[in-house]
């Protein structure tokens, strides 16, 4: 990272499987994604044991990339109320993992996120991640759409940060 740039850490949250995106927004060009995976959970360990796994996943990979923000999207309430609250106690975990280390934490909505990427609030998964693969440098050639998600949280953080600078300070 250069003076000139500033990262970000962009997060689908889950407890079977979380997206997560690092970027380098750039002063200029496009954002990079600097990496990006599907961590998945094992569904043989207990759920405490998961959890365990995405704050150790989360930690490293703050350490790794030292961020400035992280970008996380709010619960989508589904009808399965014990996954969305075992989501919600991920996503405590992972915000925890942030503000542990002084890192700002941001929320987006799906509908946000949709709209950021898309300018569409009801955009479908392949329409986000075609224009993913259009808005950043992406090395790979595919990914689950759980990376997709995250990156897609991550460009929204990077787009509000552009258009209202002094916002989140």
């Amino acid at each position: 990272m250069n003076s000139e740039s500033t990262i970000i850490l962009g997060i689908d949250p889950g407890y079977d499987r979380v997206g997560i995106a690092v970027i380098e927004k750039l002063l200029r060009g496009k954002e990079v994604v600097l990496h990006s995976e599907c961590f998945q959970t094992s569904s043989k360990d207990t759920i405490y044991d998961r959890m365990l796994s995405v704050g150790k996943k989360i930690a490293s990979t703050i350490s790794e990339y030292n961020p400035s923000s992280l970008a996380i999207e709010t619960l989508f309430i589904t009808k399965n109320q014990k996954t969305a609250m075992r989501v919600s106690e991920v996503r405590g975990i992972i915000i925890y993992e942030a503000l542990r280390v002084q890192i700002p934490v941001f929320e987006y909505s799906p509908m946000q996120v949709k709209m950021s990427i898309t300018g569409d609030g009801t955009s479908d998964k392949p329409r986000i991640q075609k224009m993913v693969k259009l808005l950043v440098n992406f090395p790979k050639k595919e990914a689950i759409d759980d990376e997709y998600d995250a990156i897609a949280v991550a460009l929204t953080h990077s787009a509000i940060v552009k258009i209202a600078p002094n916002f989140y300070r």
